[in-house]
């Protein structure tokens, strides 16, 4: 009696269109490459040399983090060419608060059954954060795995390593009198998409609709990357911390970087709350410090710095094409780590 032969592809797995991915990607990642990163794309691991990249005393910063449930919108619009911009800013710009310049980036991207084209684009929206971060795309993983996500999903994940001289680690230098600054997001970024697909569903709202087109584009709009304007501002002197506006939101994560006896005296009127997190309050019936501490309400970066710098490094932010607000100031604590006024 003869046995049938089982092959990998009868369990699901597509070895050929792996092997044809990694053909698409090549040239997406040499367009990412900086100085200090040696080989391409294809090996076990990748190599970077700090000395090439002009460190001399440095430490390493690393982070990781994914787009969270944003990403159920993006496979249910059919549009995955910049969810891959968002998977690179959410990590690199956690590495810029620490003074970090972003050296590389590897991705993780598992699915059921690898559909090639789908893949690219996320990979193309993957080497055009890094561009737009200075960082070079170096390697990543792509998995295969039916049985564990359902036909047509896909999860990612992000790895970014950066590096800083040991003298300019964040933050550092944080006092009373210090002002913080705010730079504005370019929507709700990557954080509470559990929240906004819930009102969706409350609300009945078929995102799908062409009716809803406009709502769809807002939604998906990528995370802003702020990597290349906070370093220039720190090259400028007189940054003393800096804060991404990320899960939590203002309220959470501003005192990650603050001095226990010291709090955020935040001006409530400083900055005008985007149409999108109006839409969504009155939508989900969400209290106000619900959403400033789930979104980022229109400030996804906060600079804390020395008062008798914030005219010159506003002019260098802007510079760089941020919009900037005054929010505030440092104040000795009494009560909460974060003070609406």
């Amino acid at each position: 009696m003869t046995q049938t032969q089982i092959k990998y592809s009868d369990a699901g797995v597509n070895i050929d269109a792996g092997n044809a991915l990694v053909e698409r990607i090549k040239p997406l990642a040499k367009s990412s490459t900086r100085s200090g990163v040696m080989g391409g794309v294809g090996g076990f691991g990748a190599l970077f040399d700090l000395k090439a990249a002009g460190y001399k005393d440095p430490i390493l910063v690393s982070g990781t983090d994914g787009v969270g449930t944003k990403i159920k919108l993006a496979q249910a619009l059919n549009k995955h060419d910049t969810i891959g911009i968002d998977l690179v800013a959410m990590c690199v710009n956690d590495l810029v608060v620490q003074g970090a310049e972003s050296l590389f980036f590897l991705d993780y991207f598992a699915t059921s059954a690898l559909d090639v084209d789908i893949a690219e684009n996320v990979v193309k929206g993957i080497a055009e954060g890094c561009k737009k971060a200075g960082c070079a795309l170096v390697g990543g993983e792509t998995a295969e795995m039916p049985g564990i996500y359902q036909p047509g999903e896909y999860d990612l994940a992000g790895f970014a390593v950066g590096a800083v001289e040991r003298e300019q680690i964040l933050p550092q230098g944080v006092a009373v009198g210090d002002v913080i600054i705010g730079l504005a997001s370019d929507g709700i970024h990557s954080n509470g998409y559990s929240l906004v697909r819930k009102i969706l569903e409350v609300k009945n709202i078929d995102i799908k609709d062409p009716a809803n087109a406009k709502l769809a584009e807002d939604l998906l709009k990528p995370t802003r990357l702020y990597v290349k304007s906070c370093l220039q501002a720190i090259k400028a002197g007189g940054v003393h911390a800096l804060a991404h506006i990320t899960g939590g939101g203002i309220t959470e994560n501003t005192p990650r970087v603050l001095p226990e006896n010291t709090a955020a005296r935040i001006n409530r009127n400083a900055w005008q709350i985007p149409e999108i997190f109006n839409w969504l309050q009155t939508n989900g019936n969400v209290a106000e410090d619900e959403m400033l501490r789930t979104f980022n309400c229109g400030i996804g970066m906060i600079l804390v710095v020395a008062a008798d710098k914030v005219a010159n490094l506003q002019a260098i932010l802007k510079d760089c094409g941020e919009i900037v607000f005054i929010l505030g100031e440092i104040i000795n604590r009494q009560d909460s780590a974060v003070e609406y006024i």
